[in-house]
């Protein structure tokens, strides 16, 4: 199964995509959409939407894990996140691929064992996990993060299922 995790935002989005093959997590892309700086906010989004429709479109993923919505004190961040979260999941939409929202929480406990793990926390723990020394960006960490959260999920609730 091809997963396309995603940490949203509306200047730099991270994204990676993760192969599973039996129980082997395989890198298969990763990277990050950045909006230009000196753009009217709604090119960016719209910029979002057609970098993740091209990334989606190239890879085909069954499966995209995003980033959910937290509550932080600045509004204004939080509403222009929404629209970048927005823009990549009506890219899924348009791209017929399913979408799984887990929150910051449970995706830093499913990959560090600890909510309140600090983003360098997770990108080491993302590093020992895909076994690998790559150097990923923080926001490219958080979004394979996201895909391997789903990965376990999936596992886990594959086997509930089949124990029934």
């Amino acid at each position: 199964m091809l997963v396309l995790g995603v940490d949203p935002g509306s200047r730099i989005t991270g994204f990676g995509l993760l192969e599973k093959s039996n129980n082997d997590l395989n890198i298969v892309n990763y990277g990050q959409v950045r909006t230009p700086a000196k753009i009217p906010f709604y090119q960016k989004i719209h910029h979002i939407f057609e970098a993740m429709v091209k990334i989606m479109g190239q890879y085909h993923p069954q499966e995209m894990a995003i980033e959910d919505m937290f509550y932080a004190k600045n509004v204004k961040s939080s509403m222009k996140l929404g629209h970048a979260r927005g823009a990549v999941m009506i890219a899924a939409v348009e791209c017929g691929i399913d979408i799984f929202e887990y929150t910051p929480l449970e995706i830093k406990k499913s990959v560090v064992g600890y909510g309140r793990a600090t983003k360098e926390q997770v990108r080491s723990m993302v590093n020992m996990i895909l076994k690998t020394d790559i150097e990923f960006d923080l926001d490219t960490s958080d979004a394979l993060a996201a895909a391997i959260c789903h990965l376990n999920w999936t596992r886990f609730e594959s086997r509930i299922y089949s124990n029934a």
